[in-house]
């Protein structure tokens, strides 16, 4: 994977996919103050090196499904082997290499049949796995539909406004329809919803037209389709950027035993931190787990002694640094 170093054009680049992950590349051109072909250019740029990527992603909950994080430990010498296999799986989409010989893991199974044969079954079969706690991942605070608030720093709050896309129309009946926030049952997809969801997992902004071409759908149907999904809350685009061409060198988990009464409210805290990439509320002996992003170990042992230990509320801290990224989004990486 390559590493390039950011200018402005590509930091402000990456602040507007994060407002609008689909926004169109003249839309964000004018917004920047430069050319439709720039922005296409440091697009294919950035993708093509690996730092970033527009990705199309589901409700759990809409599709009768839960998120696991699964925690893996392993001889050592075992652990990249292993790693790279969960990572091959179809049902994972971020797997981590810690150090010590550990795997963070991010898996996705119907709420009730699946968990056992990966996260109770298998798993613990496999030959040099010291042990498995799985864990639901219960309300996220930053990462996935939430930006990571360190890399969208780059436009100001009018360009922010004047990327922001319009409310989806109303969806048509049929199809992927959910009323946001009620407790309706689990979604049923379509063979075009399957189809698009599928193409948008690994290219968020794949145009309207492709995907009517892909499908062999009318493109007219194919936008109807995608507003649905989108207006029902099934559907949003996730931008998965690599920190480090943003100046972030260390990469760690964390976990918190939080008092319950502070929980959401040290989520929240954290959200807003821009060494926080992902926050999210979990079951288990720890109650909060969160990705950290730091500029150096200097900094991220600032952070700890500093900004999470002035959090009211928090009883325990684990840490482990990532040693490797083995896949991110649902793709693997090189």
């Amino acid at each position: 994977m390559e590493t390039l170093t950011l200018d402005e054009v590509d930091r402000a680049l990456l602040h507007a996919l994060q407002v609008d992950g689909r926004a169109p590349f003249r839309r964000i051109a004018e917004v920047i103050g430069v050319s439709d072909q720039t922005v296409a250019r440091r697009y294919q740029r950035l993708r093509a090196a690996g730092v970033v990527r527009v990705v199309g992603r589901t409700s759990a909950r809409l599709l009768g499904q839960v998120d696991w994080l699964t925690r893996i430990r392993c001889v050592p010498d075992a652990a990249a082997s292993i790693a790279e296999a969960l990572a091959r799986r179809p049902d994972t989409s971020w797997v981590s290499l810690l150090s010590g010989g550990e795997i963070v893991c991010n898996a996705r199974a119907q709420v009730r049949p699946e968990r056992e044969e990966l996260l109770l079954g298998r798993l613990p079969r496999t030959p040099r796995v010291l042990s498995v706690a799985a864990h639901y991942l219960l309300r996220t605070y930053v990462g996935g539909r939430v930006a990571w608030s360190g890399r969208t720093s780059a436009l100001s709050a009018g360009q922010v406004e004047r990327l922001r896309a319009p409310a989806p129309a109303a969806p048509p009946p049929g199809g992927a329809v959910v009323v946001p926030g009620a407790p309706a049952a689990p979604v049923v997809l379509d063979e075009l919803d399957r189809a698009l969801l599928a193409a948008l997992a690994v290219d968020g902004r794949t145009p309207s037209a492709a995907l009517a071409a892909g499908t062999g759908s009318p493109e007219a149907t194919v936008r109807r389709r995608l507003a649905a999904l989108v207006a029902g809350g099934l559907l949003f685009f996730d931008v998965d950027v690599d920190p480090r061409p943003l100046g972030y060198e260390i990469e760690a988990f964390c976990w918190l035993a939080v008092a319950p009464g502070r929980l959401a409210a040290i989520g929240r805290a954290m959200a807003d931190h821009p060494e926080v990439g992902f926050v999210a509320a979990t079951t288990g002996p720890t109650n909060l787990v969160a990705g950290l992003v730091c500029r150096d170990t200097e900094a991220f042992y600032t952070y700890l002694t500093e900004r999470l230990g002035a959090l009211e509320g928090v009883g325990a801290l684990e840490t482990a640094p990532v040693v490797r990224s083995v896949k991110r989004a649902g793709m693997m990486i090189p």
